[in-house]
């Protein structure tokens, strides 16, 4: 959504919102405004540029070929906007702004709620808005302007973003305390698969990394339980039913505590799984975003340590 003090004109304002919302109705609830209002802007729009700007399917509206190019071109305009809004701010000593952060579900567990809580302490008139998505969702969302800063893991591409810092995670199998495994000071990924593992469903950056692991098989085990959620396989684990296999982010108080037992993966050739933060060129300096970039660096570059 744009900000309160957007410069865009109402009809952009309402031709962004439908964009977004996907039918002139959602857009009607996000903004409060009469339907037929909003149906009248966009036909103006339409009628001024001469190019139908969305595909009526059923209910719902696509963005048609021109409706994108309108709609990247507003979020190109709104960005530097934007930007100097928030370089006003900041002579006002940050405090006011916003700051988009798209994030994988792991780092949502601890450290970004560590992260959030430190940065409000200090600059407590900041807006913050979180998005939780797969690691390459993660990268669109940052190089398509809806994203100021993102936390992935092993994004398939990095073009038109700029990293801030990768650092590579120890990959393990988790498990109860009580497993038959649990003592084991390294384990072997085949010998895991001798039990009933939580497997990651396509899409979650660990998947690549366990079926290359898997060889030629290329599908789950047998015995695996497939889930979307890292949460999710953390429970399972934590209840007793299977192994998973995760990095310590996400699951840091779980380990303090003993409730989970995190036991390295030897395998020699295992790719590493990789945290990387991304933000656009030139689109953090210096403002809000780079304030909160600096701290989210310093915390990993640092070790990662989260409250216990």
């Amino acid at each position: 959504m744009m900000r309160p003090d957007s410069l865009l004109t109402t009809g952009y304002r309402y031709f962004a919102a439908v964009a977004e919302a996907g039918s002139v109705r959602g857009a009607s609830l996000t903004l409060n405004v009469a339907a037929s209002a909003i149906s009248r802007q966009i036909i103006l729009l339409e009628r001024q540029f001469n190019f139908a700007l969305f595909e009526r399917r059923g209910r719902s509206l696509k963005l048609s070929a021109a409706g994108e190019i309108l709609l990247a071109g507003l979020k190109t305009a709104m960005q530097g906007h934007e930007t100097t809004l928030d370089h006003l701010d900041a002579l006002r000593g940050l405090k006011r702004g916003r700051i988009r952060i798209a994030t994988v579900e792991s780092i949502s567990v601890s450290a970004l709620p560590d992260l959030l809580a430190r940065f409000a302490a200090d600059h407590p008139g900041i807006e913050i808005t979180v998005t939780v998505a797969g690691s390459d969702a993660v990268t669109d969302l940052v190089r398509s302007h809806d994203a100021d800063i993102g936390f992935t893991f092993n994004p398939a591409t990095l073009d038109g973003l700029e990293v801030r810092l990768t650092r590579d995670m120890p990959l393990g199998a988790v498990m109860r305390r009580d497993h038959p495994l649990a003592r084991e000071r390294k384990l072997l990924f085949a010998h895991c698969l001798d039990y009933p593992v939580a497997w990651p469903a396509k899409g979650l950056s660990l998947r690549v990394i366990l079926d290359k692991l898997l060889g030629a098989a290329k599908k789950p085990p047998p015995n695996a339980i497939e889930c979307n959620s890292l949460r999710l396989m953390a429970a399972l684990a934590r209840r007793g039913r299977c192994i998973a296999f995760q990095t310590p982010i996400g699951i840091e108080q779980e380990i303090a505590d003993g409730t989970l037992i995190f036991v390295p993966l030897a395998n020699r050739r295992i790719p590493p799984d990789r945290l990387t933060i991304v933000h656009r060129p030139g689109s953090a300096a210096g403002l809000a975003a780079g304030a909160f970039l600096d701290i989210a660096v310093r915390h990993f570059a640092g070790g990662g340590k989260v409250r216990k």
